[in-house]
């Protein structure tokens, strides 16, 4: 018995010591995957307390945690709001997950963890309402239409984790919903949908004269077939750079958005995996790139154009879109905006690029970004658009088709369930966001038919 007595508790010992060491070399060098999930906590609380003025502990619970990657339930997070610091990590320590808020440009991911000089940053205040008469987007009027009130509020149309739903018909508001904790102040996260603004930047630049489409990206030396991208292959997702654009795992998009600080840099260090121009891949890479371009061609200006030439005349006061840690805004995901603005944007593009008579997009330039790319089958536009909504069951059909849907129907789309549809010959403009993993197989399509079909001609 004594000898049994013995042996258990050096087993313990040994097993102890080895447990130790685990958490010894779990600090020292985490793995990638832990430190993508720290990151990606840290920012997502980072941005949402200090942009959208929500809770923490909400956030971390519905945000992080809710969608379904069990090892995140482990992550607990810390957030300084007087130095705008938020720290996370597995159990709270493994993963050394930072995010920093900084005026004017967001929430950023540290990954070398100095936060050396990070300047105070109170939470910046809710959104002002837009003055003027009732004719939206102008003013804050709502129709409220009993039918289609019903339709946006039954969550077998418009899906798990809804968070807000809007319809726009003939540039009037014509219908409003939010989800629990959030209203028309709450900035919500666009993730793709931010592609689609960083192809308008370019298109200010354009009609500036700043830059043109046909011309090389630039980036790369002279002999590297890299310099052979063009504007223009970067919008319509057909530069050919290899980029991995999957999610849950240490892949190319969550190496850029979770690890890197200069995500420009690293999406143009990718190797060309096809010729320039002629295969269409998806790819955040490439927005972000573009975002690089927008600001490395209007220089220090950049910021006050993209308010004073964009979000100011279409009065999205909420709009921000947050840059890395070099400063580079991400126009691949991270614009955050009041689904309202969301929809100012959309209504946008269906004026063809024009507010209030300012042409502050090229006549053409919209349609050229909804016409199709033959390499993507038809799918996607020319410029960071979707001709397709979600979820083909049938590869190589469109599948808005069984819905009856206008063929002159575009979306933008962004991950875990961001949707704004746009349909011009309806004068239709509808807004879906929420927090919908893919695992839900939520379409929009039943939701827009229907809304379609409630509105008069």
């Amino acid at each position: 018995m004594k000898r049994l007595k013995t042996t258990l508790i050096a087993g313990v010992g040994v097993l102890a010591s080895l447990l130790l060491a685990l958490l010894l070399i779990l600090l020292a060098n985490p793995p990638e995957i832990l430190r993508v999930g720290a990151n990606y906590a840290a920012k997502m609380v980072c941005s949402s307390v200090f942009l959208a003025g929500r809770d923490p502990a909400e956030v971390l619970r519905d945000d992080v945690q809710a969608p379904g990657v069990w090892v995140l339930r482990l992550y607990r997070v810390s957030v300084d709001r007087e130095r705008g610091v938020v720290r996370a990590g597995l159990f709270g320590f493994i993963g050394s997950g930072l995010a920093v808020a900084r005026p004017g440009l967001g929430c950023a991911v540290i990954p070398d963890g100095r936060v050396t000089g990070i300047p105070q940053y109170p939470p910046a205040p809710p959104p002002k309402a837009i003055p003027g008469g009732q004719a939206w987007p102008e003013g804050n009027a709502v129709g409220t239409d009993p039918k289609l009130n019903r339709l946006i509020a039954d969550d077998t149309l418009t899906g798990a984790g809804t968070r807000a739903v809007l319809v726009v018909h003939h540039r009037q508001l014509v219908g409003e919903r939010y989800g629990r904790g959030f209203d028309t102040d709450t900035r919500q996260l666009g993730w793709s949908l931010t592609k689609s603004v960083t192809a308008a930047l370019m298109g200010m630049l354009v009609q500036d004269r700043r830059l043109a489409l046909e011309q090389h990206a630039g980036g790369w030396a002279a002999g590297d077939a890299r310099a052979n991208i063009a504007i223009a292959d970067l919008l319509s997702m057909t530069s050919g750079l290899h980029f991995n654009e999957s999610y849950g795992e240490v892949s190319d998009v969550t190496r850029m958005l979770f690890l890197e600080p200069d995500m420009a840099a690293f999406a143009r260090a990718q190797p060309l995996e096809h010729p320039v121009g002629t295969y269409w891949s998806y790819s955040s890479g490439t927005a972000v790139i573009l975002a690089r371009e927008f600001q490395d061609a209007a220089g220090p200006s950049a910021l006050e154009l993209l308010r004073t030439r964009l979000f100011n005349p279409l009065g999205m006061t909420s709009a921000l879109i947050e840059a890395d840690r070099r400063g580079t805004l991400v126009g691949s995901s991270y614009m955050y905006a009041t689904p309202r603005d969301w929809a100012r944007y959309g209504q946008f593009l269906l004026q063809q690029g024009v507010w209030h008579g300012q042409q502050i997009l090229p006549p053409g330039y919209v349609a050229m970004m909804a016409a199709p790319v033959a390499a993507s089958g038809g799918q996607y536009g020319h410029g960071q658009v979707w001709l397709w909504g979600s979820d083909s069951e049938t590869p190589g059909r469109n599948p808005d088709t069984a819905f009856g849907l206008p063929a002159d129907t575009f979306w933008i789309q962004g991950h875990d369930g961001q949707y704004v549809a746009i349909i011009p010959s309806r004068q239709v403009v509808i807004v879906r966001m929420g927090l919908t993993p893919a695992r839900e197989h939520y379409r929009p399509q039943p939701l827009v038919r229907a809304v379609l079909s409630a509105l008069p001609p």
